[in-house]
Parts: C-alpha cells; structure tokens; sequence
C-alpha cells in the first residue's frame, strides 16, 4: 500500500490550463473547435481524424495510431496496444467517446505515459457536453 501512495504523489491528474502549457492549449482549443463542429455522439475514430486535420491546419505536427510495444522480462511483446495521437513528439492525446470518464481511463493513459517515455497525457472525452469537462491532463 506505501508503494501505491508514493506513485500517486508523482502522478498528477488536473484539468488543464493553456497559461501553464502552451502547446497542451493549443491542442485544446483544435479539440473544442472540433467539438464544436461536430458535437457529442460520434465514434473516436471520426473525432482522431478531424483532431489530426485541425491541428495540422494549425501548423502542429501529429503522429496518429503509434504503436506501443509491451516489453516484458525483457522480452518485447507486441500487444497490439496503439496510441492515438502522439503531438509534437511530446504530448500524448487519449480520445474517448464515452458516457464519462472513469478511473480505468486514467489508469490506461498513466500506463501508456510509462510505457511511451512520454510524461504529458490528455483525455479527452468527446462526448461530454462540453468539451473542457470531458479533458483531464495526467503528468508523470
């Protein structure tokens, strides 16, 4: 148990702000333009490919569907885990198209961050009514 609560000081879980990232806000505001074009209800696979098409026509590279391979014993698994976006080589972008987030969705992005390298993670949750309640950033 003293192992599990020393991790969970490392990790943070917040809803982001733009003053404190720049480039998680601007990955944000392509997110609720997106949004706002197409409102809740769709599959993610609709919302990945018009987030990819809005940031690039905003001049911010993305890699989508990046696969992530488990290394286990030092063996490399492949596990056929994907990342959905991964933007700028830095921030990794977890799309949902949920009735809400839940705890497993936070899990999965941590255990992605940890597996990638990467330390930056937002879920997003485009079938919140409002897009900026559907988002949570984890930071390793």
């Amino acid at each position: 148990m003293e192992l599990l609560s020393q991790r969970a000081k490392s990790i943070t879980t917040e809803v982001p702000s733009a003053q404190r990232d720049p480039l998680t806000g601007r990955i944000i505001g392509a997110a609720i333009e997106v949004h706002r074009q197409l409102g809740p209800g769709l599959l993610e696979s609709a919302y990945r490919e018009c987030l990819c098409w809005e940031l690039q026509h905003r001049g911010i590279a993305v890699e989508r569907e990046i696969a992530l391979p488990l290394v286990y014993k030092g063996v490399r698994v492949d596990a056929g885990y994907r990342l959905d976006l991964i933007v700028e080589g830095s921030v990794l972008i977890e799309l949902k198209a949920v009735e809400r987030l839940a705890p497993v969705h936070t899990a999965q992005a941590i255990t992605y961050l940890k597996l990638s390298g990467l330390r930056v993670c937002l879920v997003m949750n485009f079938n919140a009514s409002v897009l900026r309640d559907g988002i949570v950033r984890v930071v390793l």
